[in-house]
């Protein structure tokens, strides 16, 4: 079996840092281990549909259009009100598609493979973790957190690739490499990335012009009560 043209690794043992490290609650540090100098948070834009074009629709520009605050803890149903946005609703002609869950668009993680790869000695020597609950393969799957992955191994400009068969789009769900001086999770639950990696290196994310990121705390919450900003969804659970 492969994904993205490579071989599904037999040894994950090389992944085992990561569930030794990382934190037993819902924050950045339950996703990235906790042994970082710095952490940044990747937002996922949101689409406005321009006839056969589609445009990237930043979360500040949400935010402003509904009165609510733009800031590096914000949740999407916070600044736009309503947990349906995630999934079945749209704020049109605002934009038309919710930011994508669980999937780094292929924009956004060229534009963060090309600051990470600065970032690393081994940029040809990267893993990448693939969800095995979406997609099947007969090897031996990486456990973190409940989760379970299959591992592949290419350069870090390999994130960008499609780990899924066409139609169906997903990205990398976890990848590092293998020196082990940064690490990206997007959880299949969270319309966010987030990335561990040296003070440089996170301030030269945020500043990337293709990035909306903010730097944030291996503390943060991740889920979506963590925004204390801004009023919970009107339609959040009890």
């Amino acid at each position: 079996m492969q994904f993205a043209g490579r071989p599904v690794e037999d040894d994950v043992t090389a992944a085992r840092w990561i569930a030794d490290a990382r934190r037993d609650d819902a924050t950045v540090g339950a996703l990235v281990p906790p042994v970082f100098e710095a952490y940044a948070r990747v937002f996922h834009p949101a689409v406005r549909y321009a006839g056969d074009d589609d445009v990237d629709v930043p979360w500040a520009e949400v935010a402003a259009a509904n009165a609510t605050v733009a800031h590096p803890a914000m949740e999407w149903g916070s600044i736009t009100g309503l947990m349906e946005f995630f999934d079945q609703a749209d704020q049109s002609p605002l934009w038309d598609g919710a930011p994508a869950r669980g999937h780094l668009p292929v924009q956004l993680a060229a534009a963060m493979a090309e600051v990470l790869r600065r970032h690393t000695g081994t940029p040809d020597e990267c893993w990448f973790g693939v969800p095995a609950e979406l997609i099947a393969a007969d090897a031996l799957p990486l456990e973190l957190g409940g989760t379970d992955y299959w591992l592949v191994r290419g350069p870090v400009e390999l994130a960008a690739a499609n780990m899924a068969a066409e139609p169906a789009e997903q990205s990398a769900a976890i990848w590092w490499p293998a020196d082990r001086t940064w690490c990206v999770v997007t959880d299949l639950d969270l319309v966010t990335t987030y990335v561990g990696g040296s003070a440089v290196c996170v301030a030269e994310l945020v500043a990337h012009p293709g990035l909306e990121a903010a730097e944030v705390s291996a503390t943060q919450g991740v889920d979506w009560t963590a925004d204390t900003v801004n009023p919970l969804p009107l339609d959040a659970p009890e």
